[in-house]
Order: C-alpha cells, then structure tokens, then sequence
C-alpha cells in the first residue's frame, strides 16, 4: 500500500510540476474575482447578495473546472506514450493495473482540489465583498426549493463532482485508448460541450432507448429543483444510468491497457 500511496504521488508531483496547472487555476480564480468585483461596482442599488453571486460563479466555474479536469485527464496517459516515458513506468514493480490506477486516482484528486479551492475562494470573496445575509434557497434559487443555501451550494456541488468523475473517467478512458491526449481532448469536449448543448432535445425523444443516453443523465443537479429533463425519471435512476456508463469507461480503459503492447 506505501509503495502505491508512492507511485500516486509521484503522478501528483507530475501534475503540479507543469506551469499550465497553476495556470489553469489562476484563469479560475481570475475568472471568479473578476465577476464579484465587476457585479460589486455596478450595483448601485445593491440589489445583488453574497449567495447569489456564489451560486451564480459556482455555476459558472464548474464548466471550466470540468475542461481543464479533460486536459488534464487526457495528457495524464497520452505524454505518457508522446514522451515515451510509459517504458521507464512499466520496467518498474508496478502492475499495469496500478500504473493506470495511480494517474486515475490523481486526477480525480485534482478535480476535487479545483472544486475546493474554487468553493472556498467564491464564498470568502463574496461574503468580503457583499457581506452575509440569512438567506433561504427558495430567496435565492427558486421557491421550488427548501432549506439553507448553504445546504442547497454543498448538495449542488456534490452533485457535480459526481457527473465531473464521470466526464473526467471518459476523458482517461479515450486518452487511454487513443494514445492521442489532442484527440482525447477534442473529442471529449464536443462530447460534453457540444452534444451535451442537446441534452434537452434528446430528452424530448419519445423513444423508451432515450432514458438511456448518457447526456440526459450527466447534469444531476435538474433533481434538486425537481425539473427533470426527462418525465418519469428520478435520482437513483439517472445515478444508476452513470455507474453503468462509468463502468463501461473504466472496464474500457483497463482492459486496453493491460492488452496494448505499451512498452513498444
């Protein structure tokens, strides 16, 4: 266990070596800072509240977190064989399956750390900037929506994170299977971006095959407000809908890398 504990951190250190991760994270935080700022000096009449703002930019940032999650998922294993670095890993006492599973496990912890420092960054901001009020999400959200706001930004974060592991396994699952981090990247964010765009009018398919289409399932939070996309649907269906599509990816990704002559 130490010595995979090791190897994980060893594809950490990759990550956080490389200027384009902090670069990633500051485009973040500038994004954020930039939009609480801009929204303090032009609300003259002070209209605008911490939480609304923290929803608003959480919102917002988590589609740049899940891009630069792709680009870090899919060059995770694509440098790898660009570099031929992935012979030196493999000559070591480390299985395949452990080789893969190192980089696997350090980028989802990336992602968790963008998620993190981006929530803890947004609400501090905010409340310096805006000040705190007692709130309610049915004030802020909806009035279809009960409880703090608090409680509703932590379930709606979750909630993300869960469909981010999702898109992030099938970034690594066809960086993995292509060797091609460009390919990995392009193809997993027209996947995301673009087909995704259409989650909406595929949902609106009257055909019983449609409760099965990935993009319909991937954004969970449309259950916190109780507007599913698709009529008859609920959590536990679209979560069951996303394990099976991730373990399709990740039984995907290990199953090529364990055949594929890498070290050639």
């Amino acid at each position: 266990m130490f010595n995979f504990m090791k190897l994980v951190q060893n594809e950490n250190m990759k990550i956080y070596r490389r200027p384009r991760t902090y670069v990633m994270l500051g485009l973040l935080l500038a994004l954020i800072a930039a939009i609480s700022i801009i929204g303090y000096f032009v609300d003259d009449n002070h209209t605008a509240s911490a939480w609304s703002m923290i929803m608003t930019e959480v919102m917002i940032s988590y589609m740049l977190v899940t891009v630069f999650t792709i680009i870090i998922a899919s060059s995770s294993v694509a440098d790898e064989f660009t570099s031929g670095t992935i012979k030196l890993l493999l000559i070591r006492p480390w299985t395949r399956s452990k080789v893969l599973l190192s980089k696997y496990i350090a980028v989802l912890l990336y992602a968790l750390g963008m998620v993190v420092v981006m929530l803890v960054f947004t609400v501090i901001l905010n409340m310096i900037l805006f000040g705190y009020t007692n709130e309610t999400a049915s004030e802020v959200i909806s009035p279809l929506v009960s409880g703090s706001v608090m409680a509703y930004l932590l379930k709606y974060s979750f909630l993300k994170y869960v469909s981010l592991v999702v898109t992030t396994t099938l970034a690594f699952m066809l960086a993995t299977v292509s060797r091609s981090g460009a390919l990995a990247i392009g193809l997993s964010l027209f996947l995301i971006l673009g087909v995704n765009s259409f989650s909406p009018l595929l949902a609106s398919l009257k055909y019983k095959w449609a409760d099965y289409i990935l993009f319909i399932h991937l954004d969970l939070t449309q259950y916190l407000n109780d507007t599913p996309m698709r009529d008859g649907t609920t959590l536990g269906f679209s979560v069951l809908v996303l394990a099976i599509y991730y373990a399709i990816f990740v039984g995907l990704a290990w199953y090529v890398f364990k055949k594929r002559d890498v070290a050639a």
